[in-house]
């Protein structure tokens, strides 16, 4: 037994060796972080470069394999993004509306360590672009909307208080492009550019699109404004078509629709239904081209409803409702509406033709009638004659 209590003695006193050599040792490795961190803009609209190069290490060091932790925002956001990455450097887009700031420091992997990660101190660096022109100076409104998923079209207002001879230009980037490219069609407002319509842009679909709007004048700096979307959540479909409603019994009634024409697929697609019975309206949606409701009365009168389209959650983050589509109606008790329809002409014609009848006999027998009296003035004549 004496000799249990001394073999569990002696192994938690290495234990506890073990733990405070090995913090000891960690608490004298350090390493340095990375040299000569900054942030490159290779001139496309946002979309910076984060380069560095490896720390100084000493040579019991330089065999084992380092990551590092980069973080980094916009410098009014209250989130960092963190990537560990073993690379010398990372992309990613940016507001260059405002400013960017950026940290990194070395990791040692456990097994260069004796056991515990190390860390280096924090590098860091920021960006601004230069500042030009009040902020008053740069474009109001910008609306960019991806038509039906095939050509995109940006809208904008001018600044507040800029001089008339201000005029804007466009500039676009986007991963696959070489590089930045000024808008070509430019849609002018009393000779001012205030829109661009896109040419097509080929493989542009989930990527972000970085887009640049400054301005010129001879009087004063403009400012210039950045924007950053992706083309799949602006798109704005066209709304469906031929729509059909079929009352099938008292109750049932079935809608259906085409799927707007273009090259939307029909997975990408949800609807918005308007349902309008008498003088009561509901709104549903669906991800298919039809549906089937049942009627709140059998003896409703009319059923109408239109529909509209919008790229659904799994094919985009957002979308745009397209415009709706044509209002599609039935009426009940059709036959009376005919029959009224039919009558009605019917009614005036007859009317028309009496009228007519009974005035053609009104002149004939005032025809007759001077004839008559013509012919008795005449052998009235011939009798006092004689």
């Amino acid at each position: 037994m004496a000799f249990i209590h001394l073999d569990v003695g002696f192994l938690y006193t290495l234990l506890v060796c073990t733990a405070f050599g090995s913090m000891l040792s960690n608490a004298e490795i350090k390493v340095n972080p990375p040299q000569d961190f900054e942030i490159v803009d290779p001139g496309y609209l946002g979309y910076l470069s984060l380069q560095w190069q490896p720390p100084l290490f000493p040579d019991n060091f330089k065999e084992c394999t380092i990551e590092y932790e980069l973080k980094y925002r916009n410098i009014d956001s209250e989130n960092w993004k963190t990537i560990i990455t073993k690379n010398l450097h990372y992309k990613d887009g940016f507001d260059l509306n405002k400013g960017i700031e950026a940290k990194i420091n070395t990791l040692l992997p456990a097994q260069c360590t004796n056991g515990s990660e190390v860390r280096s101190s924090w590098a860091e660096t920021t960006y601004w672009t230069s500042p030009q022109g009040n902020r008053e100076t740069k474009i109001q409104d910008m609306d960019c909307v991806y038509y039906n998923w095939q050509y995109l079209v940006c809208s904008w207002k001018p600044g507040m208080g800029v001089h008339f001879d201000t005029n804007y230009q466009l500039f676009y980037w986007y991963e696959g492009l070489d590089h930045s490219a000024e808008c070509t069609d430019y849609i002018k407002v009393n000779g001012k550019n205030m829109g661009c319509r896109f040419p097509y842009l080929e493989s542009s679909d989930y990527k972000d699109f970085y887009i640049c709007v400054n301005g010129s004048s001879e009087s004063q700096p403009i400012r210039p404004s950045y924007f950053i979307f992706q083309l799949q959540n602006i798109v704005k479909p066209l709304p469906p078509d031929y729509l059909s409603l079929t009352v099938n019994n008292s109750e049932e009634i079935n809608l259906k629709w085409n799927m707007p024409k273009g090259p939307i697929p029909a997975k990408c697609l949800i609807y918005e239904i308007e349902f309008t019975e008498d003088d009561t309206t509901w709104v549903t949606t669906t991800v298919e081209n039809e549906i089937q409701i049942t009627r709140t009365s059998n003896e409703s009168q009319k059923l109408c409803f239109m529909v509209r389209s919008k790229v659904n959650i799994y094919c985009s983050d957002d979308g745009i409702w397209s415009e709706w589509s044509d209002e599609q109606c039935w009426k009940g008790d059709i036959w009376k509406e005919t029959l009224v329809f039919f009558l009605i002409p019917f009614a005036f014609v007859s009317i028309f033709v009496f009228v007519i009848t009974c005035l053609l006999l009104y002149k004939q027998r005032a025809l007759l009638k001077t004839i008559f009296h013509t012919k008795k003035e005449v052998f009235s004549h011939q009798d006092t004659f004689c």
